[in-house]
């Protein structure tokens, strides 16, 4: 037995219940008693005088399913505290493929997760999750079926409905999934090809979600302009399959709509009074960041990215692409629309020579360039054969503090690879820690603590994670209240966040004053659907 007592910390255990002074007996990678009475002789001892003793975080929206094959520790993400990370997110995972779609969907991919030197040798969820599980893990790793994935494999990439067979094929792929472990479904209603299917093909999914007992995740069809018609979409959705909806990333862009939240929140409060589950994550920054090529009308992607590619060289096809982006198309999140060309961020390329454009608003790269901001980043996109990304500024501090006091809300960082990465990449769990708890006060640690670990554990249906209960996974943390900081910002992002003094992913530390320790620690997680 390899036994561990932390003593003398202010526990808060993941509940939302005061903090209280007490001590911590970790055994076989196990809370094995609080307070206990009899402590071994040979246990080692940490005195947490003055720290935090809380559960490990958890990142409900992650983007290291790539990375992770070659940097398993995830050191960005266990700086901040994460010992839990949810892969697949946006409709867009590693699995399930096949031999026709592995070549175009590692290019989709690496829009999103960026572009890593490895072999794909899987083409299940199970194969993905096996071959994951054998890494050097740090934090623990749970998987979404990518809805992208599943429609991919059975439909190709087209924009068109699903006939009867193959949407019975989809929800065939989507319980192998849950077999396999997956705790949910995801989906990005804005990227393809998960753009490309109604509401009625996500209701026949939901209902396998809701016999399995996961969870509906989703980047929604639109944050901005039909941000409230999008809502009552995903709550359709919940209300006739029967599943939980999770919202992703839950944010309202634009200064044109900031005066739709009151009606956002309500929506929330009725969906809540009808009886459907709903939940939300959120980070605590007032930009985004995903793929640059969202901010293309959605038919420019119609077939996967050779397509777009070929459009992007056809001078009608980009007129139209400018006309659309102009004038807007009902129900599509027009990014320059509520961001603009100075609000909108290039922060990695695939080409060496591209790195000069690395940090410019889209402005800069037409100035830097001497072409229009359109032509540039078109050419731009082209160029980077679509492995480009943004930082987007769309909202306000006041929305960050309203929806992080909301009953619904979890923490996220919504983390994408890059050079020039979001700082929420590293930080945006201590950022919640140090800005909206110790300095601002918008709301308590104890809830903080909670928003990072009970409640995305019950979102997700984890039924020994996110507490410091007896019996449970030690994936603890001792965090320094006062220390406790984001050090990265959106012009200098990539600094490792500080405070987390210890950490510990079943019960093996892999933090230790501050120092990160390598070893494996984590593990591959798989739903428990008896729940």
């Amino acid at each position: 037995m390899n036994d561990l007592l932390i003593q003398n910390g202010r526990i808060i255990d993941g509940t939302g219940a005061p903090a209280y002074t007490g001590s911590l007996l970790i055994r076989d990678g196990k809370i094995a008693a609080i307070n206990p009475e009899n402590i071994p002789e040979t246990a080692r001892v940490i005195d947490a005088k003055g720290r935090i003793v809380a559960p490990g975080f958890i990142d409900t929206h992650s983007h290291s399913s790539l990375m992770v094959n070659v940097e398993p520790m995830l050191s960005p993400k266990i700086y901040q505290g994460i010992t839990t990370e949810i892969l697949a997110q946006d409709g867009m995972g590693p699995a399930p493929v096949n031999e026709e779609t592995i070549a175009p969907w590692k290019k989709a991919m690496s829009g999103l997760e960026g572009e890593w030197d490895f072999d794909w040798n899987w083409k299940t969820v199970d194969e993905y999750l096996n071959q994951v599980d054998t890494l050097p893990l740090g934090p623990n790793l749970a998987y979404l079926a990518p809805h992208g994935n599943l429609r991919m494999v059975v439909m190709g990439l087209d924009n068109r409905k699903p006939t009867r067979d193959e949407l019975e094929e989809m929800k065939e792929e989507l319980q192998k999934a849950f077999d396999a472990g997956a705790y949910g479904m995801s989906t990005g209603m804005i990227y393809p090809p998960c753009v490309y299917a109604d509401t009625s093909e996500f209701i026949e999914l939901g209902k396998v979600i809701a016999k399995n007992n996961g969870v509906f995740v989703t980047h929604q069809r639109s944050e901005a302009d039909a941000i409230l018609e999008s809502m009552d979409e995903i709550i359709e959705i919940g209300e006739k399959s029967g599943c939980r909806v999770h919202f992703s990333h839950f944010k309202c862009c634009g200064k044109n709509n900031w005066d739709k939240v009151p009606a956002i929140l309500q929506k929330l409060d009725d969906a809540k009074a009808k009886g459907i589950h709903v939940s939300f994550d959120s980070y605590p920054y007032v930009a985004g960041s995903t793929m640059m090529s969202v901010i293309l009308p959605p038919w420019a992607h119609d077939g996967g990215t050779e397509k777009l590619l070929e459009r992007l060289n056809d001078e009608e096809q980009r007129a139209k692409m400018k006309e659309d982006i102009k004038n807007g198309i009902p129900g599509w999140d027009n990014f320059i629309d509520f961001a603009g060309f100075d609000g909108i961020f290039i922060t990695f390329v695939k080409n060496p020579e591209s790195e000069q454009y690395v940090g410019l608003s889209l402005q800069e790269l037409g100035d830097k360039t001497g072409k229009v901001p359109l032509d540039a980043i078109f050419d731009l996109i082209r160029d980077e054969e679509n492995i480009i990304g943004l930082v987007d500024f769309y909202g306000t501090e006041d929305h960050i503090k309203e929806f992080l006091q909301r009953p619904e809300q979890n923490v996220c960082t919504d983390g994408i690879i890059g050079s020039k990465p979001h700082p929420r990449l590293y930080g945006a769990f201590t950022r919640v820690l140090a800005k909206y708890v110790r300095d601002e006060g918008v709301v308590s640690l104890e809830e903080a603590i909670r928003k990072m670990s009970g409640k995305p554990a019950e979102v997700l249906g984890m039924k020994d994670r996110g507490l410091l209960k007896e019996g449970y996974a030690a994936d603890v943390l001792l965090i320094d209240p006062q220390t406790v900081q984001d050090k990265g910002s959106y012009t200098d992002p990539n600094h490792l966040a500080e405070g987390i003094d210890y950490s510990m992913v079943n019960g093996t530390i892999i933090i230790e004053e501050g120092r990160q320790i390598d070893g494996r620690a984590g593990q591959v997680l798989r739903f428990d659907r008896t729940r």
